[in-house]
């Protein structure tokens, strides 16, 4: 099977069953060591304040307003973007899993096991930078956010009800819109994406990964967000979005799921708004 050639979804299975045992169990191994370190980096909170148990611990717990400013300078900063990125990393990897495994077994097909390899680790690096744009967003949106008062210093939660409830339904809304669907449709359909955007070489490999990366941005961006209604740091909810985010991509009813958790983020909203 050569690069050029194109193939059906119901194709890849195929394809991934031509990668050497080994091959496969050095890909699940990287992913799952990624998953695993920065899943414990997330729990921990690796040099800030509170861990993510101690946060998960005060979600529950009503935010004063003596909280609600925080002091931020340029080192803390970048020690949220880390967290953030790190976090989105031990969230988004597993369901990119099939995807990068895919990627690998198709250059495997005419290249030395070596250069698959670091193709594969250009593609996943590319992928990773995406989530990094994310991250760097999200932590100058928290650092407005606490100037202007309207998220805990703490415990990481939007202090606002207004605010929170209009989080909730922007992301229900956008799980409806046709950009998420064509996202959600790329992320869902690995095989189709890899032969449709094809490229060679090392600098290709980069590329497809980040651009692969954008489609899952795209598809996820709004979810995300959510995190600053529930708790940057809480564990209930970065364990929910994970699972969640994996179902959409990988399971058979992902699409309708997509439009049923729109419709809850909905009325949760609204719940919140009003109750």
């Amino acid at each position: 099977m050569t690069e050029s050639r194109r193939f059906k979804d119901s194709d890849a299975p195929l394809v991934v069953e031509k990668l050497a045992a080994n091959e496969r169990a050095v890909v699940y191994l990287a992913v799952g060591f990624i998953f695993a370190l920065t899943g414990l980096y997330t729990v921990f909170g690796v040099g800030m304040d509170m861990s993510a148990l101690e946060m998960t611990r005060m979600s529950s717990m009503a935010v004063k307003p003596m909280e609600m400013a925080g002091h931020w300078t340029f080192p803390y900063a970048a020690l949220v973007f880390l967290m953030w990125w790190i976090m989105m990393i031990a969230m988004m990897v597993p369901s990119a899993a099939p995807t990068l495994l895919l990627f690998t077994a198709l250059k495997r097909q005419g290249q030395t096991r070596d250069s698959a390899a670091l193709t594969g680790g250009l593609f996943l690096s590319g992928y990773l930078l995406a989530w990094a744009g994310f991250s760097l967003g999200a932590t100058l949106l928290q650092w407005q956010l606490g100037n202007l008062g309207l998220i805990s210093a703490t415990s990481m939660t939007i202090g606002s009800r207004v605010l929170a409830s209009t989080v909730l339904i922007i992301a229900g809304l956008y799980q409806f819109t046709k950009l998420k669907d064509a996202c959600l449709e790329h992320c869902r359909s690995p095989a189709h994406f890899l032969a449709r955007h094809n490229r060679p070489g090392l600098l290709g490999a980069w590329k497809m990964g980040a651009h692969h990366g954008a489609f899952c941005l795209g598809c996820c961006w709004a979810l995300m967000a959510l995190l600053f209604v529930g708790g940057v740091m809480n564990l209930y909810w970065i364990a929910g979005l994970a699972l969640y985010v994996m179902a959409e991509k990988l399971f058979p009813f992902g699409a309708t799921l997509s439009r049923l958790i729109g419709a809850g983020l909905i009325v949760a909203g609204v719940a919140v708004l009003l109750l």
